[in-house]
């Protein structure tokens, strides 16, 4: 029930720890769809088969142009679109003892880095990336979501209220 107010608070806060970089009026979809949605587009667009837990799509042009805005009068940057596995995302939090809140912020978070320019293509570019989230994550008071869960199958993702 609060799954807009969740994605909204994760956008936000991977854009405001991206700032200045990210200019001032950007816009960004976020949808929650079903494994055989997600399926479909990461066929059609990855070429991979099946579901994921999330995928981003960046806008015609945006990456190149993030740094260039800056505090740009007019209309808002269009960053694209970032897509969630609802299923699959269930399936996820459960299985790795995390409430679906955090985890649902944590494929928000890397979504929008994803439509910001970041990639983990590479060893290096996968911890920055991870430790950019880790550190996004920590300031909404969500655990680091890459920890190993605690002895007695305690995770340490929580969200505080």
């Amino acid at each position: 029930p609060q799954a807009r107010a969740v994605a909204e608070r994760a956008a936000r806060a991977a854009l405001d720890a991206q700032r200045p970089k990210t200019p001032a009026a950007v816009e960004i979809s976020i949808a929650l769809g079903d494994d055989a949605l997600l399926a479909r587009l990461n066929r059609e667009w990855r070429g991979v088969d099946g579901a994921t837990n999330v995928l981003s799509f960046p806008s015609t042009g945006a990456r190149g142009t993030l740094s260039e805005q800056g505090s740009r009068r007019g209309p808002p940057l269009v960053l694209g679109d970032v897509v969630l596995a609802r299923e699959t995302v269930c399936a996820e939090a459960a299985a790795q003892q995390k409430s679906l809140a955090a985890h649902a912020s944590h494929l928000v978070v890397h979504g929008v880095l994803h439509l910001l320019g970041h990639d983990h293509g590479s060893e290096s570019e996968s911890d920055a990336m991870e430790g950019l989230e880790t550190r996004i994550l920590a300031a909404l008071g969500i655990g680091d979501p890459y920890a190993v869960p605690q002895p007695g199958g305690h995770a340490q993702a929580t969200v505080e209220k």
